[in-house]
Formats: C-alpha cells, structure tokens, sequence
C-alpha cells in the first residue's frame, strides 16, 4: 500500500476519533470539577428522554396502531352494511371530442336498481371503450346513490402504518421539545449565577480610583 494511501487513511481515522471525543465531552460524562450542577442536570435530562423515547416508542406505536384499526375497522363494518354492489346497463357513452387524449374513465348514462327497488337514472363512471348496451357493477347507498366501494383491509393496514409512524414521531418531537424547554430553563440558570459571579469577580479585576 503506497504511504500516502496509509497517511491518508491514519488522518481520516484521526478526523472520526476527534469528532467523537468532542461529541462525548460535550455531553458531560467525565468527572470534570468544572461541570457545574446545570451542566450535570442537563446531561440526565438528556439521557432520561433518550430512554424515554427508546422504552415508549414501541408502546405508543402500539396504542396508535390499535386504535387507528379499531376506528378504520368499525368505518368498514358500517360501510359493508350500508353499501351494495348493483348491475347497471349502459345506455349511452359520453365521448369527448377535439382531442386525442383517452381517459382511463369516461362518463356515461346508465340505469340500475337500488336495493330499495328503486329505478335510477344517471351518470357514473365506466372504462374507457364501454359500449351501449353493456353492464357494469357499481356500489349504492341504499336510495341508489352512487358511492365509494367499503373500505379495504388493505387500506386498513395502511391506516395502521401511517398511525404507528406519525406516533413514533410525535413523541419524537414531544420530548425534543421538552428537552429544548429543559435547556433554556439551565441556560437561564447559568446565566444568572455567571452574572453573580461576575459582579463578585469584576471589582478584583478593576483598578480602584
């Protein structure tokens, strides 16, 4: 290995220890007689939200997760009961003109029976190409409104995730947040015990008249 490749690698690791050993030190662990009190009670209340976080984490997700699939779950329960899956048959196909693009979807009139049997009338969304005469299922509240199919457990688990995530990191930012608030408050505690310290200190520097 040619040494400038060696002298290269030494002062990289050399760059790492120093960064770590400033990081250490600046979270307080030694036994340093300068560390004052606050400085001290600054590095436990650091610690305590670290463990804080680390041993609840996993609960909250937790308790989010199951209340997100409780709440999800009784909305798909009440949607399985109130909405139905009809036949429709498509009178005619709206088609648009003066442009080559092709939805997926187009608009056409079709004609179905509520579950209440009811005859209804009216626009809903069929596949593009869909031909007059043809039939296609669409969910019904129970009047023959057109309606969004139930909730699916895949949209459920979705639910779940997304509940677990914005939980672990609300109590991420809940404890930042008390610890920024614990700093401020020893800040402020610092700074007045240097300001009476200074006041004893400063007649011994100045020169008398």
């Amino acid at each position: 290995m040619p040494d400038e490749v060696r002298t290269m690698r030494s002062r990289q690791q050399k760059v790492r220890v120093t960064r770590l050993g400033r990081f250490a030190r600046g979270q307080r662990p030694d036994r340093n007689p300068l560390r004052r009190v606050s400085d001290r009670v600054e590095t436990a209340v650091l610690a305590v939200l670290v463990v804080a976080f680390l041993a609840a984490a996993p609960f909250t997700a937790q308790a989010c997760g199951a209340w997100a699939h409780s709440i999800a779950h009784r909305a798909q329960v009440t949607q399985d009961a109130s909405r139905h899956q009809v036949t429709a048959v498509v009178l005619n196909v709206a088609t648009s003109q003066g442009t080559s693009y092709v939805p997926p979807e187009s608009l056409a009139q079709a004609r179905w029976t509520a579950p209440d049997g009811t005859v209804v009338t009216g626009e809903a969304p069929v596949p593009a190409g869909t031909a007059a005469g043809a039939t296609i299922r669409e969910w019904v509240v129970a009047d023959g409104q057109l309606t969004d199919p139930p909730i699916e457990n895949s949209q459920i688990a979705d639910s779940v995730d997304t509940a677990e995530i914005l939980a672990v990191v609300g109590l991420g930012i809940l404890l930042a947040v008390t610890g920024w608030l614990a700093r401020r408050a020893l800040d402020k505690r610092r700074m007045a015990a240097w300001d009476a310290e200074w006041r004893v200190t400063e007649p011994r520097w100045t020169p008398g008249p």
